[in-house]
């Protein structure tokens, strides 16, 4: 094995949780690429690029790690790059039922690919890219809940909204 692993998700934008997954994810396989999905069902409040740019400062110096995105389905995305690991957090039991779904999926589609789940830090379970949204959408402070590079963009995003 190669020990590339992929964490992939839409990441809109990145919270302290994905950051925690990131680093510990990081700590188990040699190489990480973190891929911002660009899913056709949702609406995202910032780009790919801007998603893609947030990561990319929010992660500076952060070894081993590369920010890529990626279209259509994720093993594909993950055979072209060779990986063999897809990494996914859970935060709560409603996030386990979509998940297990969708590495049966993955699993079926690409028998060589695994699965890795890992359980949110428990300061982090609470936190979302939508409820983060949803509080600096009405200025609440989402300091420490999102990178700093997140919570400046989020800020400039409701102040032009």
């Amino acid at each position: 094995m190669n020990g590339l692993a992929i964490y992939p998700g839409s990441f809109d934008p990145l919270t302290s949780g994905h950051v925690d997954i990131i680093h510990r994810a990081v700590e188990i396989f040699p190489r990480l690429i973190v891929a911002v999905a660009t899913n056709v069902r949702k609406h995202p409040t910032f780009s790919e690029e801007e998603r893609l740019d947030m990561i990319r400062e929010s992660l500076k110096g952060l070894e081993r790690v590369e920010i890529d995105s990626f279209t259509g389905l994720l093993v594909d995305f993950a055979k072209e790059r060779g990986a063999k690991v897809l990494v996914r957090g859970l935060r709560a039991l409603s996030d386990f039922e979509n998940e297990f779904q969708m590495a049966h999926m993955n699993r079926r589609l690409a028998p060589g690919i695994e699965t890795i789940f890992m359980m949110t830090s428990q300061e982090h379970f609470y936190i979302s890219s939508q409820t983060v949204k949803e509080v600096a959408h009405f200025d609440g402070d989402v300091s420490g809940v999102v990178p700093d590079a997140v919570r400046k963009k989020l800020t400039a995003y409701n102040k032009g909204s």
